[in-house]
């Protein structure tokens, strides 16, 4: 009796909801952070060098950032479980190629294909979620077992890459997504319900497009031009084609009855600052975490599970310090705990700038912690600054572009501090020397920005218009729970 009245009740339904979109969830983060752990692998194996580890994490990131947004909408229109295993599917198909791929190219290929899959895996997942949990106080329970989940992913991706690389090499770090994969293909045939939209807006086809083929050209061009030539003609064009295609998304954008990107939003200037922050907190955040396990093993000479070990503070200060910047911000406001947030970051990436082959890691390690707290305090107060800016009807959407801006900063930050340590070194440099310029450069563009939300953030706080998320256990969980919450009314 007890048991049918649990399923009339829908429990067991529920149970395996949040089971499978957590551990999709989980299965996309991971990848966030363990393929950083086996970049000196891949790089000694596939006979690359900087540039196409950049390539590697870059061509990923860019497809997350550009289709994010995208993404959401398409769950909405077109069935949240349709494209949740589409987008499962996708990202286990790809992670098999990535993990048989002979060469960089082909591996930087099946990078593509896994940023597609997991830019409709991770907003399809939280819109299934939300779509299930209609009272208020279970969705929010339901989202803060699903940012645990992400958290969890960040902190297991440098420990579970460095374990499986050093053990069996870096395919292994892809074949683990397949039998997660398979589960998720099973359970969700089977278990999950779908869900839509039907008001749902129409996807926006040219804005997207345009979209990734600017920031491509301009990834492109930063990437390669250490190598080219900054003069070269591929290069100027390459730049050349991402300001002419950056001006034709926003001529589109502009005209566009539902746009990807509504550009009215950033005359509103709490909306603007914050994702201009955002922008650097990507740039800084990714761009120097891709050459944490690259420091330990080529400058300090660690192996490649003692590196990953070692990257853990920056990962583990996220996790833990991240569910208090929403309270933080609720108590003392956007400006004080976001300036505060950047000034630290920024403060251990410089003193990350100082570090030598023959620092202890006992001097090391509270660098990376402060980097973490720095960044967590960050980025779930922008997030809420942004929604906070707009009207309580798109808040998904403003959550949704400030996920984007840190994403897109993130590409960015790969190619730019990666341009920066191929300069150093083609001036005769050590690899040692470009990265201590690498790091200083990140933490000068963040305390630069510190000061820019210092004077420039308003010093409202989030009691005072759309709810700042108060709970975030990770980068993505804060951005991406607000964005699909709204989306799925």
């Amino acid at each position: 009796m007890a048991a049918s009245a649990a399923a009339v009740d829908g429990r067991p339904n529920r149970v395996v909801l949040l089971t499978v979109t957590c551990l999709g969830q989980f299965m996309v983060l991971l990848d966030n952070t363990i393929v950083g752990a086996a970049l000196p692998d891949m790089r000694h194996r596939l006979h690359t060098q900087l540039t196409g580890l950049q390539w590697i994490v870059d061509a990923y990131v860019l497809l997350v950032a550009m289709l994010l947004l995208s993404g959401g909408v398409f769950a909405d229109r077109f069935g949240r479980k349709r494209v949740y295993l589409a987008g499962a599917v996708v990202f286990t198909a790809a992670s098999g190629l990535c993990s048989i791929a002979p060469s960089a190219g082909w591996l930087i290929a099946g990078r593509v294909l896994q940023g597609i899959g997991a830019a409709a895996l991770s907003p399809a997942s939280l819109a299934l979620l939300a779509a299930a949990c209609p009272v208020p106080q279970e969705r929010v329970r339901a989202i803060g077992l699903w940012a645990g989940f992400s958290g969890l992913g960040l902190a297991a991706g440098p420990v579970a890459g460095g374990a499986l690389t050093e053990a069996f090499g870096w395919p292994a770090i892809f074949l683990v997504n397949l039998p997660i994969g398979v589960i998720l293909l099973l359970v969700g045939l089977r278990h999950l319900d779908e869900s839509r939209n039907p008001d749902a807006p129409a996807i926006d086809v040219p804005g997207t497009v345009l979209s990734v083929l600017a920031v491509g050209a301009l990834a492109y061009g930063l990437i390669e031009g250490g190598a080219r030539g900054w003069t070269s003609p591929v290069i100027l064009g390459s730049f050349a084609a991402a300001a002419i295609l950056l001006a034709g998304f926003v001529a589109v954008e502009a005209r566009r009855s539902a746009p990807m990107l509504p550009l009215r939003l950033f005359r509103q200037r709490l909306f603007t600052v914050s994702n201009t922050a955002m922008v650097v907190v990507g740039f800084a955040l990714m761009g120097s975490s891709f050459f944490f396990s690259q420091f330990f093993v080529y400058v300090q000479g660690s192996s490649i599970l003692r590196a990953g070990l070692q990257t853990l503070p920056t990962t583990l200060a996220m996790v833990i310090v991240s569910p208090f910047a929403g309270r933080l911000a609720a108590r003392y406001g956007f400006r004080i705990v976001v300036t505060i947030g950047l000034a630290l970051a920024g403060g251990g990436l410089l003193a990350l700038g100082t570090v030598h082959a023959d620092t202890g890691y006992g001097n090391v390690w509270w660098r990376l912690g402060v980097v973490g707290i720095g960044f967590a305090l960050t980025m779930s107060p922008l997030t809420g600054a942004a929604i906070q800016a707009v009207s309580p009807q798109e808040g998904g959407l403003a959550s949704g572009i400030s996920s984007t801006t840190r994403q897109i900063g993130a590409v960015l930050g790969v190619a730019v501090l990666g341009a920066v340590v191929r300069t150093r070194q083609s001036g005769g440099a050590s690899f040692e020397a470009g990265l201590n310029s690498a790091f200083v450069a990140a933490g000068a563009v963040t305390l630069a920005t510190a000061v820019f939300t210092g004077l420039w953030l308003a010093r409202s706080r989030p009691g005072e218009g759309p709810a700042v998320p108060h709970r975030s256990t990770a980068p993505d969980a804060d951005t991406t729970s607000n964005e699909l919450s709204a989306n799925s009314r």
